[in-house]
């Protein structure tokens, strides 16, 4: 089943704002106001099952993927990595 990123609660509340800590002019602000990444999840519906386990939502995936590009990362593994930061 496909899944869908849910905004989540102050389960761990680090008093953290991402807002602020990204520079108001970084490329990917203006990347995020261009660029609608919710169509895949009509391009992908037809390779998901109904029942089963619930995915990581798919338009997470493409950001994901966008990223190790954009940055020039040299595999998946070091993304995530550089994402745990």
């Amino acid at each position: 089943m496909m899944g869908q990123q849910q905004a989540q609660g102050g389960l761990f509340s680090y008093q953290v704002n991402l807002e602020k800590r990204v520079h108001p002019d970084h490329p990917l602000r203006r990347i995020k106001e261009m660029v609608d990444f919710s169509f895949v999840r009509a391009e992908v519906a037809p390779c998901y099952g109904h029942n089963g386990n619930v995915s990581v939502d798919p338009e997470v995936i493409l950001k994901l993927m966008f990223l190790l590009f954009f940055d020039d990362i040299a595999s998946e593994r070091e993304m995530i990595w550089n994402c745990g930061e």
